[in-house]
């Protein structure tokens, strides 16, 4: 059994609970918000879009990101070795230039591992000292201390895999007392799933200090056809009952321990567009409630698709709906 739960005081506090992706989670039926959220007095909230670390998208700098999450530092196809997009060398000179670009303007980095293809380090090394080396590896390369872990699909159900992280992330941060991590996970309007709250157990279980859990509100399934700013606000409201009752949080707490991450556009399950009044939503709820920081899945598709495209189907490089170049940005960023 796990160690008693403790209260979290602050920002990048130890949590022990439970890109896109779907979730499995039981179905429920969101909840329409009973009003429009103001934002909260005094609260600051962080934009911090999803980038690409290869290639360059102009909307990169709309709105003025606090922080990148550069996606994604997966297995090289040979063992434990770190790479961008399972192709590139993490101290590949176009990528450390990439980096320094955004970071230009005072952004921070954020380096992301995981996501919905490829194979997540933690499923390709063998010892808790070499899946440490090798986020590490990514982390220095980056120049960064902030990690990110997209966690989704077989790998979340993968117990093995899970608990050599947790273990992995656990000995990084004795050694790098400064290391702020966060858990990207999939969720429904009824919260998240049990894989999910298994995954935050397991990191609690080690003593892995969390500073948010990252939300995908995106991708629920084909029941779900209704509004997906309304999705996004239940999703979040489910799993703040969640944190709050799993690592004995206070609202506020749980909401800071809190990131929502949206999919713009079109999604991958027929059906589900998240629009630009969607955004606003999201972003005034997020103000409202003290939340951490919000993201979209990503900078490069905020951009109309081109001219004869149906929008009928999820784009990686354009969101399917009508918009300015940088318009989600803006809106998740005013």
């Amino acid at each position: 059994m796990r160690s008693p739960l403790r209260p979290v005081v602050g920002f990048a506090c130890a949590l022990a609970l439970a890109v896109t992706g779907c979730s499995t989670a039981a179905e429920s039926t969101a909840r329409t918000p009973a009003r429009t959220p103001t934002p909260s007095p005094g609260h600051s909230l962080a934009y911090a879009p999803y980038v690409g670390a290869t290639d360059v998208a102009g909307t990169d700098a709309a709105g003025s990101p606090t922080t990148y999450n550069l996606a994604f530092v997966i297995s090289g196809g040979k063992g434990c070795t770190p790479k961008w997009n399972g192709t590139e060398a993490v101290a590949d000179s176009a990528v450390t230039s990439r980096i320094s670009a955004l970071k230009k303007n005072g952004a921070t980095v954020r380096v992301s591992f995981g996501g919905a293809s490829g194979t997540e380090l933690a499923a390709a090394c063998d010892s808790v000292t070499e899946l440490a080396a090798a986020y590490a590896e990514a982390l220095d390369a980056a120049g960064s201390s902030q990690a990110d872990f997209d966690i989704e699909g077989d790998e979340l159900a993968d117990s093995a895999s899970v608990a050599l992280r947790s273990q992995a992330i656990a000995r990084l941060q004795k050694e790098r007392p400064d290391l702020e991590v966060t858990f990207t996970l999939p969720v429904m309007p009824s919260g998240l799933d049990a894989d999910g709250l298994a995954l935050l157990e397991s990191a609690n279980t080690y003593d892995v200090q969390v500073a948010t859990v990252d939300l995908m509100t995106m991708n629920y399934g084909e029941s779900y056809d209704g509004d997906m700013g309304d999705y996004a606000l239940a999703s979040a409201e489910a799993a703040h009952t969640q944190l709050k009752k799993v690592f004995g949080l206070t609202d506020a707490g749980a909401w800071q321990g809190m990131a929502l991450t949206s999919m713009i556009g079109v999604n991958d399950v027929a059906g589900e567009t998240f629009t630009l009044s969607d955004a606003a939503r999201v972003r005034a709820f997020a103000a409202e409630k003290g939340i951490a920081w919000v993201s979209m899945w990503s900078a490069f598709r905020d951009r109309a698709c081109a001219e004869g495209s149906s929008g009928k189907a999820a784009s990686t490089d354009c969101s399917g709906v009508a918009q300015r170049d940088g318009a989600f940005a803006k809106a998740f960023s005013d």
